[in-house]
């Protein structure tokens, strides 16, 4: 089979779908011989679960949210992803996200499929009363669509430990007489949740970079420690990137929540900036730092620069003004294919999230395994299996990368729309790994 070939759209590409299809393309130009008919398979979910339900609110009125929950794949094991609860949820980007968790999971090596879910809501305007009301009836609504060996909610988007609970409680309730904590992770550890499960995106983030860096990979790069970081979010794993880079010897000079950014160029004090979150609720206004929104917190001179809020922060609109020598994805999706083209033309180097964020689902496979074994690993383990899973998926990917790059010289740069990078060599290794498992299976019957 000939490469295929992806005609440039110069167009912004602003649909979650739309990212993730490009960014499929952009691998398969990039791979010779694979099975057409099966890459079509791995293109669409394998099911997606749309419902509507009524919550009784606090004030005795009548509410109907809706939700999702999307299986993209199960070839190499159940489904897993996050549940989601923001007002901007819709299907399109639980379906991109279920793929993009696919991809993750077949390049880091975890048994597992991409899933995602979301409830359609502000959770900042809910009450802890009408958030568990909303989680159980969500989990009950999706019935058998989940379970401990067919699709394994964890913590996304504005849910947490204490939505898992209610997650795995509703879950045991209808399906008692089973040992059932492994149908969700990110739990308490008092309900069979993992050590170090928390911290696991944000720190897998850190070991990722930290390896990458000392691969001399970043022009003019060689070491976290020393390192200027830009991180856009304070939440869950944007606090643990500033606190586990700050350990490795890096200066956080810039942060920021959803109401906007603070900049000290000296370095800022992550104790007084986490105290001050605490008291005030933004990071706005904390004394003897500069305010700048979040889109100028993208464009500050730095070494690292970490979005770790939301999708498609970096595109057509803004890459150029950029100056970071790497950018680290800790969010899903921040980069868009358009921004992926001017950052390589920059001679910027992008760690792409499906490489980048995998700490959070490889714990969570830890977690889900310590479940159906009934044990309880130590902090030390659990960090020291993390460390080598991401250090073997970055050595992967960048000996993939120069692999392609060596391949791409014997042919014409006008094959390719879009430059080689480790985005599309991490993709490659992911699609290599699920046509070889969906051919191996067969198709069925």
């Amino acid at each position: 089979m000939e490469h295929i070939k992806l005609k440039k759209s110069g167009v912004e590409d602003s649909n979650a779908d739309t990212v993730v299809n490009i960014n499929l393309d952009r691998a398969l130009c990039r791979i010779a011989h694979i099975h057409k008919g099966i890459v079509e398979v791995l293109r669409y979910p394998k099911r997606a679960v749309t419902v509507t339900f009524p919550i009784e609110m606090d004030d005795s009125s009548v509410q109907v949210f809706k939700g999702y929950r999307v299986l993209h794949n199960n070839t190499l094991g159940p489904g897993k992803g996050g549940i989601r609860f923001h007002v901007d949820v819709d299907l399109d980007e639980v379906s991109s996200l279920a793929t993009l968790m696919t991809w993750k999971c077949a390049l880091i090596g975890v048994p597992f499929g991409g899933a995602k879910g979301g409830v359609i809501c502000d959770p900042k305007e809910l009450s802890h009363h009408e958030l568990r009301r909303i989680t159980r009836r969500f989990i009950s609504e999706l019935g058998e669509n989940i379970g401990p060996y067919i699709d394994i909610p964890s913590p996304d988007l504005y849910t947490n430990e204490q939505t898992m609970s209610w997650v795995f409680d509703t879950y045991d309730v209808m399906h008692s007489g089973n040992n059932n904590r492994a149908v969700v992770t990110g739990k308490p550890v008092s309900l069979g949740g993992s050590v170090g499960r928390r911290e696991a995106t944000g720190r897998g983030v850190c070991y990722a970079a930290r390896h990458f860096i000392t691969k001399h990979m970043v022009p003019g790069l060689s070491s976290l420690d020393g390192a200027r970081v830009a991180i856009q979010g304070f939440g869950n794993v944007g606090a643990v990137v500033a606190e586990q880079m700050h350990c490795m010897g890096a200066k956080i000079i810039a942060l920021s929540d959803s109401q906007g950014g603070i900049i000290d160029n000296e370095g800022l004090d992550l104790a007084e900036v986490s105290a001050y979150k605490h008291e005030h609720g933004s990071l706005i206004g904390l004394p003897g730092t500069m305010s700048a929104t979040n889109d100028a917190l993208l464009e500050i001179d730095c070494d690292v620069l970490v979005p770790a809020a939301l999708s498609r922060q970096i595109g057509a609109h803004n890459a150029q003004d950029v100056k970071a020598k790497l950018v680290v994805e800790a969010a899903n999706a921040p980069v868009t294919p358009e921004g992926d083209r001017i950052l390589a033309s920059k001679g910027i180097q992008v760690l792409p999230d499906i490489l980048a964020n995998a700490g959070g689902v490889t714990v969570s496979y830890f977690e889900w395994l310590q479940n159906l074994e009934n044990q309880q690993w130590e902090l030390d383990e659990v960090n020291e299996k993390l460390l080598k899973k991401m250090n073997k998926a970055v050595d992967a990917s960048v000996e993939r990368l120069k692999q392609l790059t060596t391949e791409e010289s014997e042919h014409s740069r006008d094959d390719f729309a879009y430059p080689l990078d480790l985005r599309t060599a991490g993709l490659a290794i992911a699609l290599d790994k699920l046509v070889a498992v969906t051919e191996q299976r067969g198709i069925w019957p």
